[in-house]
């Protein structure tokens, strides 16, 4: 008993006791998850218990191992063992996760996952669909509306829809089969012919075809034909009887309308090749300028191909659905005169008080069904509601959701079922949400603690993290520096605990700031951009002003306008005007105070695969390759730059071909990606460890040219050799001691350093980087270069930040600012926000109740304007 008790005390191991009197055996339920020797990523081999049945946050500066331990190691075992219950046949049909580096995880329960980043939604997806919310809409109106007889008339609601027998007219005795859900979607039987179910229509937009009049046609005029068309176009144009060597202003009409609109006829041609000289006698097709657009379009495979061409396009609504997405056929069911895109165009809340009058409003004889189908959609709308996204219609493009809110709706998902015993793991649940919406966010959170589930939430707002019943802190630092359990504990015993990064936080007496707010009355000496725009999905008309040179926040509730505003209305518009192409229908008018650049920085990853690391990305790896290439054994042995690619070069890899990882097919059991065992996942293969450059094993550990100044000659003496492989496993700080006479290389890993990103290893894929360390990353080559007629958006910048790395992020802002830049960030922080110059708050709430400016100025001005939601925390913050 003493053994088993000595368990016990060491976190909620399994104790045997006997019942008295009765002599059975009996089990006390484990009260933790037991984790020994985590090596996911970053982790040290740590030991932690997790407690079951409370709600633990896990905390951490980015990078520092946070999402290892929550998604590397407790969703990935939980979910593991969940599907090796399930039977080989289905196994190998379901995308699983392999086995974590770990020695034990006991009494995980099954688990399910909230991630961080939802999937980009298509052209198809909407607010209905994502929540299947659709689905259930469409049921109702298969099974208890009105249907339309062959012949125009209006037949009552029958149960034969649901029993598959036809229904009789009671006006002209035909008879038919009423719609089942699936001819009700837009995804499939019920699309609109007209526009494939996307409730747009794409034409060519001729104004974009021929944007500068005074060139002439051989001189590129036809922009069509200068970016998606041979470049002998011009000349078959030529044969088709247009002037190719005047200003095209100078055309006929008749030539115009060749130009635009010309048959697709063959003529004889002489081409000379504009890179050999060669000449040859061609029989080409005519391609006029409009048909050009449309053959790429058709042609189009990928979003790339869709972005070349998209620029000669315009979008309308589809005029035969009005936009609906529907066929007449799925847009005729009725139920109390309202039919589904009537509905679909509800939002939120007025669906949830129109679906519970439906069964009083159907006849009896469905009336149980419709009381079926509405009671299982309570509850998904319900969850929507508690996470404050009553305001959005179900017919809502999905594209047009902001990152917050596709979150939220993939939480709305997640618990849903209101099961038991499971294991919710969330990964920053509260991205997107205004302070007002973080009391929804852990009323979820605590409805699943009710309903006897456990659960494990990633996060970095403060208010957050207080609510939890138990904080595990992973640092000290980020990268190689993480890792290891820096406290543990309550809350409360965290603000006590000194290692811990987090208490000064949690506590209030440490806040972020660190800017010197421009002053009130020179708020707009350096320019001002003016917008004015019309109605945009929610937003209201509205004007709006913008002061150059300073950091800008957009705030409101959730669903107020921000990202319509800025990304529809700012962005869209000031490039336009930079390209000298056509303003956007919605945007009134712009003065763009002389910006020129835009720059559009968000948290989507950098880069398609594994084969994009953080040398490449940087342009680092092409400098290093050139030096490489000029190192005595390289010359010696023949070895040019492009030798030293990984991807393409002769020292790549033969086994993985450059990629650093093999992946292993376990037939039924989840594929296995592990590092090459050849090059062990360095990219390369043994002789490119044969060609190195002598570095000072002063600089080896990230010493400056002071520092090494200073030094003592026998330090600076000991010099070491490093290969490319070997410097490419070093992080960024470690490698700026490794590239001593590389002025450019030097350069921009400093800039590196300066984003906070020092931390990460050249070699490093830059898919798996976080979100804000994507942003800095993608900030690296801007930061060296003026910025005077520059705007650079970020779209909530602090995502997956906590409030020390928001810090390094606001430092790396003022250098954009000091650079000249103006910067604008769609932002729900308050660390964020209280630093800004200037705060533009829409609102005052979500959705049709909001799309308003509430009130623009500093944030004291915020804060002291009483319809401001915003404002009244931006109060709280500042402790006025």
């Amino acid at each position: 008993m003493n053994e088993w008790a000595s368990k016990d005390e060491r976190g909620g191991m399994r104790k045997m006791h006997e019942e008295g009197g009765r002599g059975a055996q009996a089990f006390a339920a484990p009260d933790c998850i037991e984790v020994r020797g985590a090596r996911v990523h970053n982790l040290k081999n740590i030991d932690v218990d997790i407690p079951l049945g409370k709600l633990v946050g896990i905390a951490g500066v980015s990078g520092s191992g946070k999402s290892s331990l929550a998604l590397g190691v407790l969703y990935a075992e939980g979910s593991r063992r969940y599907l090796d219950a399930l039977s080989t046949y289905t196994r190998r049909r379901i995308a699983q996760d392999s086995r974590p580096q770990v020695d034990e995880v006991l009494h995980v329960p099954a688990a399910i996952a909230l991630r961080q980043r939802p999937g980009i939604p298509g052209v198809h997806s909407t607010f209905g669909t994502s929540t299947e919310l659709l689905n259930y809409l469409r049921l109702l109106f298969s099974r208890v509306a009105e249907h339309v007889c062959p012949h125009g008339h209006y037949v009552p609601a029958s149960v034969n829809v649901a029993l598959e027998r036809p229904l009789a007219c009671p006006v002209c005795g035909a008879e038919f089969f009423g719609p089942g859900a699936e001819e009700l979607a837009f995804n499939s039987a019920g699309a609109c012919s007209a526009c494939s179910g996307t409730g747009v229509v794409r034409e060519v937009d001729e104004s974009t075809l021929v944007p500068d009049e005074s060139l002439s046609i051989q001189d590129g005029a036809v922009a069509s034909w200068r970016q998606l068309m041979w470049s002998l176009m011009p000349q078959v144009a030529q044969e088709m009887g247009v002037r190719i060597d005047v200003p095209f202003r100078e055309l006929t009409e008749q030539e115009r309308d060749i130009v635009f609109h010309g048959p697709a006829e063959k003529r004889h041609i002489i081409y000379q090749s504009p890179k050999t000289g060669q000449v040859a006698e061609l029989d080409f097709t005519y391609f006029n300028a409009v048909y050009t657009v449309e053959n790429s379009l058709s042609k189009a495979k990928d979003e790339k191909g869709l972005a070349r061409v998209a620029k000669f396009l315009k979008e309308g609504v589809c005029p035969d659905c009005g936009g609906t997405r529907l066929a007449a056929r799925a847009r005729a069911p009725r139920i109390g005169g309202v039919t589904l895109p009537q509905a679909s165009a509800m939002v939120l809340d007025e669906l949830s008080a129109w679906a519970a009058s439906v069964p009083d409003a159907v006849p009896s004889e469905v009336r149980d069904m419709a009381r079926a189908i509405v009671g299982e959609m309570a509850e998904p709308m319900r969850r929507l509601q508690q996470l404050g996204l009553g305001y959005l219609s179900l017919d809502r493009a999905s594209s047009s959701l902001s990152t917050g809110e596709r979150q939220r709706v993939q939480l709305a998902r997640a618990v849903r079922g209101r099961t038991t015993g499971a294991l919710y793991v969330l990964d920053e649940p509260s991205i997107g949400l205004h302070p007002s919406n973080v009391d929804g966010l852990l009323g979820v959170v605590d409805d699943l603690l009710a309903d006897g589930n456990s659960v494990v939430l990633v996060d970095h707002d403060v208010r957050v993290l207080r609510h939890a019943d138990h904080l595990v802190e992973i640092g000290p630092g980020s990268g190689a520096n993480g890792g290891h359990v820096i406290a543990q504990g309550s809350p409360s015993e965290l603000i006590e605990c000194p290692r811990s990064r987090t208490g000064a936080f949690l506590s209030g007496g440490r806040r972020v700031r660190v800017r010197n707010r421009a002053e009130k009355a020179t708020m707009f000496d350096l320019g001002c951009i003016e917008l004015s725009t019309g109605k945009m999905h929610t937003v209201k008309p509205l004007s709006v002003r913008i002061p150059r040179g300073r950091l800008v926040a957009v705030t409101g509730v959730s669903g107020s306008g921000k990202t319509t505003l800025v990304l529809e209305g700012l962005v869209p518009a000031l490039r336009a005007v930079a390209e000298g192409a056509a303003m956007p229908k919605h945007v009134r008018s712009l003065e763009p105070a002389g910006i020129e650049r835009v720059h559009l920085i968000d948290a989507s990853p950098v880069g398609a695969n594994v084969r994009s690391t953080v040398a490449t990305y940087s342009g680092v790896l092409d400098d290093l390759r050139r030096a490489y290439a000029k190192t005595p054994v390289a010359q010696e042995r023949g070895l040019k730059m492009g030798a030293f690619s990984y991807n393409t070069g002769s020292l790549r890899c033969e086994v993985c071909d450059g990629t650093g990882q093999v992946s292993l097919d376990v037939q039924f059991l989840p594929d296995v990606d592990m590092p090459c065992p050849s090059c062990g996942g360095s990219r390369y293969g043994r002789e490119a460890y044969e060609v190195k450059r002598t570095v000072s094993a002063g600089r080896l550990n990230g010493a400056s040219d002071v520092e090494v100044a200073g030094a003592s000659s026998e330090s600076v003496a000991c010099e070491q050799e490093v290969s490319l492989p070997e410097l490419l496993a070093m992080t960024v700080d470690e490698a700026c001691g490794s590239v001593a006479g590389l002025r450019s290389v030097k350069t921009k890993l400093d800039v590196l350093h300066n984003l906070g990103l020092g931390y990460l290893t050249l070699g490093e894929a830059t898919p798996a980087l976080s979100g804000g360390e994507a942003q800095r990353l993608k900030l690296a080559g801007e930061l060296t270069r003026s910025q005077d007629n520059a705007l650079f958006v970020f779209d909530e910048p602090t995502i997956g930040l906590h409030p020390l790395d928001v810090e390094v992020l606001l430092d790396v802002l003022q250098r954009l600012v000091d650079a000249g830049a103006t910067v604008v960030v769609i932002e729900h922080d308050l660390d964020m926000i209280t630093n800004a110059d200037y705060v533009i708050d829409l609102g005052p709430g979500g959705g049709e109740d909001g799309g308003e400016v509430v009130v623009c100025g500093t944030p004291e001005d915020v804060a002291s304007c009483e319809r401001s939601v915003t404002g009244r925390y931006i109060k709280e913050e500042l402790e006025l």
